[in-house]
């Protein structure tokens, strides 16, 4: 019974292999679909951080100095004919124009000196027009010889003797005019006056021109500057080496800071630098004009004050938070071939619009990381992406440049021009 029994048939010996292999490249199929997609190769991807592109450009040096306000014209009002103030004729703190009555002074005596010049005058060409006549009856006789010649000079001399008295009781009179009408004082410049000094019922003008009020011209307004003497040397001196540019003196741009910090709207220009030092400070004194039509500024404010003295031919413009500063240097971050981040040590000039001034340490077309910092990883690339100030559209069509190249310059790093740093 048992050798009837049938028995499976036997594979051949070389197609179990096969077999074996084709159930493992199925399983690993199998694990392949159901297992979650790994990480790429090569690890994390570069992190973006946000650069600018190095272009060097003209970039003009703004110092900022301190200054006082001073009035651009200031007249005393002085009483120049002695008498009693008899009326103030104007309110005081406003603004008065030139030839506006300010003060009435009683005018009882200029008036009776007029009157006494007046009758002098009548007197001295009733005596002329008398000389006057004697001559011209002489001159025929003495071509007569019917007088001696000495008559007929005589009467001549007497003729010019009138006439000088003539012309001396009409300046009198002049003067006795001008007398009387110092009696109603006038502003001699306009602008705002300001308190009274005197009174009515005030004695004023004996012996002396008795002040009565200030007027000062507010629109423009004068800031004078002072500068050390060091510090103009010095800009001389790298003007003279070709470090520096210098900046017109005439029509110089400068702005105001005032107390508050705060800038104020309008543009002044420079007037001129003093020629000489002075000898109790070391301080040279510059003045600027800077209108005030609006009145918000007055005379003997304090004010800091921002010029362009000078201007730096190949200079770059790099936002503040892109710059280190420590005691050992200041230093930025270049991206490099591969994208990779070195730090680089530069010098820094003076500071303009929320950037620092770079004279030395950078080439054109080097990106420097302004945005991403905290992304860094030690010894990793970096994916360098154009940097824009916040508040400011990116620039369309903007893309990240390729690892090694340079970058299209954002507005917040190319360097402008001097006038137009200026005149922000």
């Amino acid at each position: 019974m048992h050798a009837l029994r049938k028995q499976p048939p036997r594979l051949p010996a070389p197609a179990l292999p096969l077999i074996l292999l084709l159930a493992a490249a199925l399983l690993a199929a199998c694990g392949k679909s159901d297992a979650p997609a790994g990480p790429p190769p090569g690890g994390m991807p570069p992190a973006e951080v946000g650069v600018v592109t190095v272009q060097p450009g003209e970039v003009g040096l703004l110092s900022e100095l301190p200054g006082r306000l001073e009035a651009s014209r200031i007249a005393q009002v002085r009483a120049r004919a002695a008498g009693i103030v008899q009326e103030r004729l104007f309110r005081e703190g406003t603004d008065v124009k030139a030839g506006q009555p300010l003060f009435r002074i009683d005018p009882a005596t200029l008036q009776a000196s007029q009157a006494s010049a007046q009758a002098t005058l009548a007197r001295a060409q009733a005596n002329q027009g008398q000389a006057r006549a004697l001559a011209e009856r002489y001159k025929p006789l003495a071509e007569a010889n019917a007088i001696s010649q000495q008559e007929y000079a005589n009467a001549v001399a007497a003729q010019k003797a009138a006439e000088a008295e003539v012309a001396a009781a009409e300046a009198s009179v002049r003067t006795a005019q001008i007398n009387l009408g110092y009696a109603q004082v006038v502003a001699p410049i306009a602008g705002r006056i300001g308190r009274a000094l005197v009174t009515e019922g005030a004695l004023v003008g004996q012996g002396e021109a008795t002040p009565l009020a200030v007027i000062q011209q507010l629109d423009p307004l004068y800031v004078n500057i002072t500068q050390s003497a060091s510090e103009v040397l010095a800009l001389r001196r790298a003007a003279e080496q070709g470090k520096l540019k210098r900046s017109g003196d005439g029509g110089t741009p400068v702005r105001l800071v005032l107390d508050d910090g705060s800038t104020y709207a309008r543009t002044g220009k420079l007037l001129f630098a003093d020629l000489q030092v002075d000898p109790t400070s070391g301080q040279v004194q510059l003045r600027a004009e800077i209108p005030n039509p609006d009145r918000l500024l007055l005379p003997g404010l304090y004010v800091r004050v921002r010029l362009e003295q000078a201007r730096i031919e190949r200079a770059i413009l790099l936002p503040q938070q892109a710059v280190t500063r420590s005691d050992r240097g200041d230093t930025v971050l270049v991206v490099g071939e591969g994208g990779q981040v070195a730090p680089r040590t530069v010098k820094v000039g003076s500071a303009q619009n929320g950037q620092w001034v770079i004279t030395e340490g950078l080439k054109p077309g080097e990106q420097v990381v302004v945005d991403g910092v905290q992304k860094l990883r030690p010894g990793a690339p970096v994916k360098p992406v154009p940097w824009s100030a916040p508040g400011t559209a990116p620039a369309q069509g903007a893309s990240a440049p390729a690892q090694g190249a340079s970058a299209p310059a954002p507005a917040a790093s190319a360097a402008r021009p001097a006038a137009s740093a200026a005149s922000r």
